[in-house]
């Protein structure tokens, strides 16, 4: 259990390197949510472990997850938002080759229960760095800049 909510974004990169998506879930209430980079929403922490469970031991079974700047944000005394970008290495691409490096921002809202911080809601967004938005196209979406 948490202490404090800062102590989030390095007890969710803990629990990734388990590669056990319980571990991950574990930090979350029973009825919370999670939104995935791709927009996929789980609801309750079943749902929040399955999918990071197969993800750990499929293509992110050789990642590792660095933690970047930090913020925390209280709003009360039993309520923080969280936020923390994620340095992420070593996934496997559908070829089976390796993939570049990517960023992204985890964004939780934290409550005090009375055996330490839970998140009740994360969501996870990709870092596109220098991009302002997305572009849907035949190709599929891509990040795009309109000042260039």
């Amino acid at each position: 259990m948490l202490t404090e909510p800062e102590a989030f974004p390095r007890a969710f990169a803990d629990a990734w390197a388990t590669r056990q998506g319980a571990a991950i879930a574990a930090l979350f209430t029973e009825d919370a949510d999670f939104v995935n980079v791709t927009g996929l929403w789980w609801h309750g922490r079943d749902a929040i472990a399955k999918p990071h469970d197969y993800a750990l031991k499929s293509f992110f079974a050789d990642t590792t997850l660095r933690i970047g700047r930090a913020e925390t944000r209280y709003i009360g005394t039993d309520v923080a938002v969280v936020r923390a970008r994620l340095h992420l290495r070593g996934q496997r691409a559908p070829d089976g080759g390796k993939a570049r490096d990517r960023q992204t921002i985890i964004t939780a809202i934290l409550q005090r229960r009375p055996d330490g911080w839970l998140a009740v809601s994360a969501q996870n967004t990709e870092v596109s760095p220098g991009m302002e938005t997305h572009l849907a196209g035949d190709a599929g979406t891509q990040p795009v800049d309109y000042r260039r």
